[in-house]
């Protein structure tokens, strides 16, 4: 099985696990956060943006209303009402890596605007599932752990799986299966998820 089939075998497992009532009531956790890592190398990135679409898709066919949260569109939208996107394309230009990393940091800035602004779509759209994507776009300056951890107190009631090009090791977040992130034990692997 070449690579892109592992892909569509992966988003089939997914289909089936986050379509059951089960895993949506999340009956199988007792008690723990429902947070889901999909892990997937990063040269597979846009085979899996269009996966993500497909499985939206299926899923309101089956009347389950899902909300994708791509962090680098939030990320486009939380700096363009902010500040403006050519803004930033100046500070971009003008600053050091360093400082244009503080800079859209500060913009972003984690708890009084984008967990904010995720938690309002998520109000809005009333979703039964929350799936994350974006995640290696928005590498430095946002990190994968940084969202779980805050998200964690704020999303309990629905599952949360978020697409991480990288490998999730259940203790681990290794970005493009390199770059460690941070230990993150809050998480479990959609992979291991028995129907």
């Amino acid at each position: 099985m070449n690579s892109n089939e592992q892909i569509i075998e992966k988003f089939q497992h997914i289909y089936e696990v986050v379509s059951s009532i089960s895993f949506q009531k999340m009956d199988a956790l007792g008690g723990e956060i429902p947070f889901w890592i999909a892990s997937y190398e990063i040269s597979k990135n846009s085979l899996v943006e269009i996966e993500i679409k497909n499985l939206t898709k299926r899923l309101l066919n089956e009347d389950v209303n899902s909300l994708v949260v791509n962090l680098f569109d939030l990320s486009c939208d939380i700096i363009n009402k902010n500040i403006g996107l050519e803004k930033m394309f100046e500070v971009e230009v003008k600053k050091d890596k360093e400082k244009f990393k503080k800079a859209l940091q500060s913009t972003l800035n984690i708890h009084d605007r984008l967990i904010p602004e995720i938690i309002n779509r998520l109000n809005t759209e009333n979703p039964k599932i929350l799936f994350i994507s974006g995640v290696g776009a928005v590498f430095p300056f946002i990190r994968s752990h940084t969202i779980l951890n805050n998200l964690q107190s704020a999303v309990k009631n629905i599952p949360t799986l978020m697409f991480f090009p990288g490998v999730y090791s259940g203790r681990a977040l290794r970005l493009f299966g390199t770059i460690e992130d941070d230990n993150y034990y809050r998480a479990f692997n959609i992979d291991t998820y028995k129907l």
